[in-house]
């Protein structure tokens, strides 16, 4: 990006001598009015660069007070994104001093305060941009934000509760969202342009090639076409979505299989497959349709910090009656007497090897027999992710890539391979009381 035509596109900047040359995709962003604004482009495509000038936008914008600038990790905001904001901030604009502890932060000078803020100064509210990193939900905690860029966003380790997190720290302001990345995976991010696509007016899709960069080699963008598996080359240099090697569930079709919400009838069979953990409990909940027998996935659960009884509580409170739950390794029966101690009587699961249970699990979606809500969010976002490690030729092998952080993935499995498994009687025992737990004192569980 060369930094000469800035001031023809936002006219309270040619004080600064410059002006930017954009090209086509990086127009598109910078004359989006969106709240959201997700540009998905090809490697090296010119999103990191465009970032800085976007986000100094919004500050002579919105005036003095916090922003945010999110990476996935620490590691790639230092090796790439704060280089640049850096040069951009630093030594271009020269309006301030990024400092790294105790916090990463990028405080404005007084000088820099009165040349951006210009009729709008105040010496008693400063301007700062602070730095998170997704991995860590917890750096986006605790702050008020004006406006945020999230940066390489399509990553796996850009985790939705982090996504999620940021847009708290915009509700009070309703603060714009800069979203530049590559493709990655199918997670959280693809739900936020199939909004767009369904008519969102919050959201603006900006999609580019490597090559709309004009200094992108167009040899390097036909090599990459020629040696890379098609889904890779789509997702790393065009910025399209594509189905990865590795995906686990690569059969379902959520054009038919990610349904809209609708009212369970009491009627209907309930069923509860559980991941036990102290700080991730999660549950998915099933109901089978009595006519065509179909599953639908229709609620989830994820807490920690509980007591067996406040689980308990927690997962039964919008049921009606008790349903039939399966959960926990073979060897967590301790974790199964705790439950069902607290009301909620928990089967051991049938089946004792993981890889079985996902082939199970992977027949049920594969047959049609199994549904999802779209609105489940969570739950889309890992069964997007959920993936084999592919070996260094890029083929999958045998490993679950994180295993540890796909609970909601392992509660589906409990109960999808018990369910379509074999014969069982999962009807759910019937509680018509306020307070289930209570009703279930008094029937001896």
């Amino acid at each position: 990006m060369n930094e000469k035509q800035l001031a023809t596109i936002h006219p309270e900047l040619d004080g600064w001598g410059m002006t930017l040359d954009l090209h086509p995709g990086q127009t598109q962003a910078w004359k989006s009015n969106k709240r959201f604004v997700l540009v998905m482009a090809g490697t090296q495509g010119g999103k990191t660069s465009f970032g800085p000038y976007w986000l100094y936008r919004e500050i002579i914008t919105c005036g003095p007070g916090d922003y945010l600038i999110v990476t996935p990790t620490f590691q790639l905001l230092e090796r790439k994104l704060l280089g640049e904001f850096r040069r951009v901030f630093e030594k271009v604009l020269d309006v301030g001093r990024y400092r790294a502890s105790p916090m990463r932060v990028f405080e404005f000078s007084d000088d820099g305060e009165r040349r951006t803020h210009r009729d709008r100064y105040d010496p008693n509210v400063r301007t700062r941009v602070q730095f998170g990193y997704a991995e860590d939900s917890d750096s986006l905690e605790s702050m008020t934000a004006l406006a945020c860029w999230c940066d390489e966003a399509g990553q796996k380790k850009f985790r939705l509760d982090s996504w999620q997190a940021i847009l708290r720290r915009l509700s009070l302001t309703k603060g714009r969202v800069l979203v530049t990345t590559s493709v990655y995976s199918l997670h959280w991010l693809k739900g936020l342009i199939e909004k767009a696509n369904a008519g969102d007016k919050s959201i603006e899709v900006v999609r580019f090639d490597s090559t709309e960069n004009p200094t992108f080699p167009a040899e390097e963008f036909e090599r990459a076409r020629r040696d890379l598996p098609a889904w890779k080359f789509n997702m790393l240099y065009r910025g399209m979505f594509d189905r990865p090697a590795g995906l686990i569930y690569d059969c379902i079709d959520e054009s038919v299989q990610r349904v809209p919400r609708f009212t369970i009838p009491p009627e209907w069979k309930r069923c509860l497959g559980l991941d036990f953990g102290t700080v991730n409990t999660a549950g998915v909940y099933v109901a089978e349709e009595p006519e065509t027998k179909r599953l639908y996935i229709h609620q989830t659960y994820h807490h920690g910090g509980e007591s067996a009884q406040g689980h308990v509580r927690r997962l039964l409170q919008s049921q009606y009656g008790i349903p039939y739950a399966v959960g926990g390794s073979w060897s967590e029966d301790d974790w199964r007497t705790e439950f069902r101690k607290a009301g909620l009587p928990v089967r051991k699961p049938k089946i004792r090897d993981v890889e079985v249970g996902i082939t199970r699990t992977y027949g049920a979606w594969q047959r049609g027999e199994l549904y999802a809500f779209d609105d489940l969010d969570e739950f889309w976002d890992e069964v997007n992710t959920y993936s084999r490690a592919l070996d260094e030729n890029g083929e999958p092998t045998d490993k679950i890539e994180d295993a540890h952080a796909f609970h909601l993935m392992d509660a589906q499995r409990y109960i999808i391979s018990d369910l379509r498994g074999g014969a069982a009687d999962y009807a759910p025992i019937v509680i018509p009381a306020a307070d289930p737990l209570a009703a279930m004192d008094r029937a001896g569980f």
